[in-house]
């Protein structure tokens, strides 16, 4: 069947394969301003600030300057390999940050669209530093040993491939059925990553082997660009992508599905949560798909198709293959914000 005989989904669906999306990007409002920041990037680092001034008086193990936040590199190094007052100093930071996720995780089980669910899994960048996995399972033994009944687990793909592959998924398996691979893009509150993902249906039909062949980065917090020259330079990694794609002999489809933060309704504008986007992404005459596709011309003519979704919701869809032995799992994005994500498991059907 032609790819102009199919059917696309509206944009940020709650319906996918064997997989309902319940809830996404839910506010926790309290009297301090949203419950999620407390388990944000941003927030270890104010941990870590903290607990820096503290040593100030006397000597700070990581530095002289305790207002300047280190490299992940520098924080990894001092866990690891580091002095044992670097070490213990990053380790203090880890086990506070880890109480505050747990805290963090009550305040979503609560909700009534995360009621009953069995396991969590973690992602986002604070995910791809070695010092975030220990605070990410860290939390994990805490929530094992109050007995909630709730299994925590860093995704298991690599932070900056698990958006990309999730994208993916997307994409109608009648689509993917018909070509080799799928462009896909990942729009972080600090930088851009697009890349071209193989499906390989062939050796899982659920995507559970699928990976990115090639990908490309940006990051545009070191830039003062607007959202017209951000959307160009995504266009241009995709354009580059695609190219590369084709000199390798590889069909792509005519389709690109771009994970981004924010709440995204099924025309495409982004209501709310994408403040940390380069420029005004929430304008209401604005349509990222449009915008994005008249950039990207097909060899053949003509523009690709634009698919959107939530980043923590596509991050959560590249865990699908592996959670059919729960009925009810959510994803908590840890990055600029807090991006989260609950889904329920429905019957496999062709």
């Amino acid at each position: 069947m032609p790819d102009d005989q199919i059917t696309l989904p509206a944009q940020a669906p709650h319906m996918f394969r064997g997989l309902r999306l319940d809830a996404y990007s839910l506010d926790l409002p309290d009297e301090e301003g949203q419950v999620g920041d407390r388990a944000s990037h941003r927030a270890f680092d104010h941990i870590l600030a903290e607990w820096r001034q503290k040593l100030a008086r006397n000597r700070d193990p990581l530095g002289p300057e305790p207002e300047e936040t280190p490299e992940r590199e520098a924080l990894d190094e001092a866990l690891l390999t580091g002095a044992p007052d670097a070490a213990g100093l990053v380790q203090a930071a880890i086990e506070d940050y880890a109480g505050t996720l747990v805290d963090v995780v009550r305040r979503f089980l609560m909700l009534p669209e995360w009621q009953g669910t069995q396991r969590l899994l973690v992602g986002g960048g604070l995910r791809s530093a070695r010092f975030g996995e220990v605070a990410i399972t860290r939390a994990a033994a805490l929530i094992r040993a109050e007995g909630i009944g709730l299994r925590v687990a860093p995704i298991r793909h690599d932070p900056d491939e698990a958006g990309l592959i999730g994208a993916a998924r997307l994409v109608p398996m009648a689509v993917l059925q018909q070509h080799d691979a799928v462009l896909t893009a990942d729009l972080g509150g600090t930088s851009f990553r697009a890349g071209v993902v193989l499906p390989r249906l062939g050796v899982s039909p659920e995507m559970a082997s699928a990976g990115v062949w090639r990908s490309q980065s940006w990051r545009h917090a070191d830039e003062k660009v607007d959202r017209v020259a951000a959307i160009g330079r995504l266009a241009g990694m995709l354009n580059d992508l695609a190219g590369e794609a084709a000199a390798t002999g590889l069909d792509l489809a005519p389709v690109v599905a771009l994970g981004l933060p924010g709440v995204i309704d099924s025309e495409g504008r982004i209501e709310r949560g994408a403040e940390n986007l380069p420029g005004n992404w929430q304008a209401p005459d604005f349509r990222l798909a449009h915008a994005l596709a008249k950039l990207m011309p097909l060899p053949g003519g003509g523009h690709p198709a634009v698919l959107l979704h939530n980043d923590a919701v596509c991050q959560g869809l590249s865990e699908a293959p592996f959670l059919r032995d729960v009925a009810r799992w959510g994803v908590l994005t840890i990055g600029t914000g807090l991006g989260n994500a609950r889904f329920t498991n429905l019957p496999l059907r062709e």
